[in-house]
């Protein structure tokens, strides 16, 4: 079976990695790939935002199924032309993915379904903006409607970080053409949870809870990023909790889109907050998160290949899902400097270690091989992940593996799991 898949970060090394583990006869492609992918599969260097040149490669190769990793790929409408020319796909068509790709839309979906989120404005100007802020108070948040990597959100608590969001989407216009409009939202106080679901059109089979840490540093602080660690399950999703998310969020979404005429096959991933009038939405990815993913995927003990083609097909009710009991951790690595300016090519060492720590994986994302040295090659670095029978074991054996690794100026958070794992200890 050939199977293409598309992307270069540890989302994609991770889903890579699964699929080999299911089908080791399966023949993998990514495009473009990183040096981890490079060790399971073929790389092809293609960039992921490069439809036309994907589309002509899996004309000419045929692949059986593709899969889409990034969102960007997918607001651009990859999955529709691929599907154009027979080639089944795992992903939203275009219009499905404006759930990710227009905060302003997914708004609007939610509100025509009556599901929970935040009350937010929209606005172009900055005289607009700080109206907006007036009327809704500090703190707030400030959003990019369009893709911004993860990094176009602004959580504002002071008025100087008022006017550092200001600059930044105003006078530096950092987000270029995804901030021409802007959401200032309600702040929402509570615990974050990220909830996916595979969905194949009407059906919808939610995975097992995990956790993300947005923030660069420790305890929440710093800046924004991609994301730098995760875990699954997260303690703060109960069974009651899951049961009410099914209901709120992914049913009337799936059905309101339906409505449209949107027919949403892929991944539909929900960013909540866990507050204390129950869950709201705090955004939709219309993809696998990133590092989500990797502390979900290693617990999955079904055929990731099997559901994805049932996405497809449209016959997810014949699917049941089995999960380990264990707990995964991510610790991501990153470039120094980042989620600003980082240099590039800096060589890693330890990697070839790794192997020898029981349940211990490295996802590579921002990494390419050069001269046969495997060298930095973006600001998320590498997921180390761990899955163990408890989370303090994960997490635990997750940090031995980084302390195994080095590269010049690394940066990576000390504390992923420490809220879960300390409110454990209270519950005992």
């Amino acid at each position: 079976m050939k199977i293409l898949i598309i992307g270069d970060g540890g989302r994609e090394h991770a889903i890579a990695w699964k699929i080999q583990k299911d089908n080791p006869e399966a023949e993998l492609f990514c495009a473009p790939g990183n040096a981890g992918t490079d060790v399971i599969a073929e790389n092809i260097p293609i960039k992921a935002d490069d439809i036309m040149e994907i589309v002509s490669w899996a004309v000419e190769n045929k692949p059986d199924i593709a899969i889409v990793g990034p969102e960007m790929p997918l607001c651009l409408g990859v999955v529709d032309e691929l599907t154009k020319r027979g080639i089944p796909t795992f992903g939203p068509s275009k219009a499905a993915a404006q759930l990710e790709g227009s905060k302003k839309f997914a708004k609007e979906i939610m509100i025509s379904a009556q599901v929970p989120t935040a009350r937010s404005t929209v606005v172009r100007t900055e005289k607009e903006a700080r109206a907006a802020v007036e009327d809704y108070g500090i703190p707030v948040v400030i959003k990019a409607d369009g893709l911004a990597a993860g990094k176009g959100v602004s959580v504002c608590t002071t008025p100087a970080e008022i006017d550092d969001a200001m600059k930044t989407f105003f006078v530096d216009q950092a987000f270029g053409e995804a901030a021409d409009e802007i959401l200032v939202e309600e702040y929402l106080v509570g615990e974050e949870a990220s909830i996916l679901a595979f969905v194949d059109g009407k059906n919808f089979i939610p995975l097992v809870s995990a956790q993300d840490h947005k923030r660069l540093q420790n305890d929440d602080k710093g800046p924004n990023t991609g994301g730098m660690g995760s875990y699954s399950p997260a303690p703060c999703v109960t069974p009651d909790m899951m049961a009410v998310v099914q209901s709120q969020v992914f049913k009337p979404v799936v059905e309101e889109l339906n409505i449209r005429g949107i027919t949403y096959k892929g991944i539909l991933y929900a960013g909540l907050m866990l507050t204390r009038n129950g869950p709201k939405v705090l955004e939709f990815n219309c993809r696998f998160g990133d590092p989500e993913t990797q502390s979900i995927l290693p617990r999955m003990k079904s055929s990731l290949l099997e559901v994805m083609q049932a996405c497809i097909n449209g016959d997810l009710n014949k699917i049941k899902i089995d999960w380990s009991d264990d707990s995964c951790a991510c610790v991501v690595m990153a470039s120094g400097g980042y989620p600003g300016r980082y240099e590039t090519e800096v060589p890693i060492e330890g990697l070839d270690e790794i192997s020898k720590l029981e349940g211990v994986t490295v996802f590579h994302a921002g990494t390419k091989r050069l001269n046969e040295t495997v060298v930095t090659d973006g600001g998320r670095v590498l997921g180390v992940t761990a899955i163990a029978p408890t989370l303090a074991e994960a997490v635990s054996h997750a940090y031995q593996g980084v302390l195994k690794i080095s590269f010049s100026d690394a940066n990576y958070r000390t504390d992923i799991a420490q809220r879960a794992l300390k409110q454990k200890d209270k519950n005992k």
